[in-house]
């Protein structure tokens, strides 16, 4: 079943703005060892209810173990500090469902 990683983060208060894009940068290298392909990735272009600061990203896996693999790899886990230091957020994994 097809997994999707869906990320959003802001820059925290003394966030460095390009720390994380070099973090964006690299990211992409990192997923596609795994099958992922990003869906969506940018700033959110229209909110509908809410607020949100947040650069959110959709990436789909072939399954949630890919997704699973990817997010514990070497490579990944090398930049996370990038993240981690420069950002608040959440990285969540869903699994699709099946179409009707």
């Amino acid at each position: 079943m097809t997994a999707y990683v869906i990320a959003e983060a802001e820059l925290n208060g003394d966030g460095d703005p390009q720390m994380v894009a070099t973090y964006s940068a690299k990211l992409v290298s990192t997923i596609e060892p795994h099958g992922g392909r990003y869906l969506v990735r940018g700033a959110p272009w229209q909110i509908l209810e809410g607020e949100s600061k947040a650069f959110t990203g959709v990436i789909e896996f072939p399954n949630a173990e890919a997704a699973q693999r990817w997010y514990d790899s070497p490579a990944y886990q090398e930049i996370v500090p990038l993240r981690v230091r420069n950002t608040k957020g959440r990285i969540l994994i869903f699994e699709g469902v099946q179409a009707a």
